[in-house]
């Protein structure tokens, strides 16, 4: 079977998969950096995308506009965000604990939604007649042999995810309220000496993290499909989270690992074709997330005991030239 798979691999086609996988994984691990810079982790994004995703095919399919659909979708995931910051830092609820329980209620809210709007309880296809955004042929390079294939013809939001890496960086390393946001991450107590409001930086944190993973979920109901589906977000929050733990918050990092994730699944997606266990196939990307999360552990593990080594050493010699002296 995995002979005849590989006999039968269109490369180009595998690769394009590949990028348009990883989309919606990039942008949750562009989301959960930028809180994670802010010493708070979001575990919240899948709610967020959730919410965005549907929203998003609802305003859309009853506007008739894709621009209102956008707007939409991605204020109702600010709002969701915006109730998270104020359940947590307002009335000090467990963030994490809020985090998995917002996850868990927006898988059935969702569902329930979307009965009131349109009868049914699995997707949206045959009631909401929802805009999508367009695919994106770049002149010249798609009539460029194998590259135009795999580089060409994805959806807008698939390049806005790539522009997205560049825009959190400079967020992040290169703005006011980057470094703002690195210091609050890192001593939370000591911004406040210098007048900075950590629970302001953390809700703005939220909010912009809110809107890069709305961006993700309406991929899902507006980019790769122009419906709602009950739990289409899949677990992809919980896979971008740890794509973007792996990186150390670290954006362009964060998206390659996304990337790593993305080519498991894309494999798993054609291996389908060839395997009949389809259960072990649907894990294979959960279990490519738990090694790679082993792996850079082990090597973070050592990177930090390498340094406790250098430091203890130079220490050492420290007290040695102290008392020679």
């Amino acid at each position: 079977m995995i002979a005849e798979y590989f006999a039968n691999l269109d490369v180009a086609q595998l690769l394009y998969s590949i990028i348009r996988i990883s989309t919606p994984l990039i942008y949750v691990a562009l989301a959960v950096n930028v809180t994670l810079q802010a010493g708070l982790l979001n575990m919240a994004a899948e709610s967020m995308m959730l919410a965005s995703s549907l929203a998003g095919v609802l305003i859309s399919g009853y506007s008739q506009s894709l621009f209102l659909g956008l707007l939409g979708g991605a204020a109702v995931s600010v709002l969701v965000t915006l109730f998270l910051c104020f359940a947590t830092f307002v009335m000090k609820v467990d963030l994490y604990l809020m985090s998995i329980s917002m996850n868990m209620a927006l898988m059935g809210g969702t569902v329930y939604v979307m009965y009131l709007f349109t009868g049914l309880k699995s997707l949206t296809a045959s009631k909401v007649p929802s805009l999508s955004v367009p695919q994106v042929h770049i002149p010249f390079i798609k009539d460029i042999p194998f590259l135009g294939k795999i580089i060409s013809g994805h959806n807008g939001f698939t390049y806005l995810a790539f522009i997205m890496i560049f825009l959190v960086w400079f967020l992040i390393f290169k703005t006011k309220f980057g470094l703002r946001m690195r210091a609050t991450g890192q001593n939370p107590q000591a911004v406040e000496t210098v007048g900075i409001n950590p629970r302001k930086i953390y809700t703005i944190s939220f909010a912009i993290s809110g809107f890069i993973a709305s961006l993700g979920g309406m991929f899902l109901s507006m980019g790769y499909q122009n419906y709602f589906v009950r739990e289409i977000t899949a677990g992809r929050g919980f896979i971008g989270m740890a794509a973007s733990n792996i990186a150390l918050g670290q954006p362009l990092l964060s998206a390659l690992v996304a990337i790593v994730f993305g080519a498991a699944e894309a494999v798993t997606q054609t291996l389908k074709l060839y395997i009949v266990d389809q259960q072990l196939l649907s894990s294979i990307p959960y279990i490519v997330t738990i090694v790679l999360i082993f792996v850079f552990s082990f090597f973070q593990l050592r990177a930090r005991d390498r340094i406790e080594r250098e430091n203890r050493k130079r220490l050492e010699q420290l007290h040695e030239e102290e008392a020679a002296a």
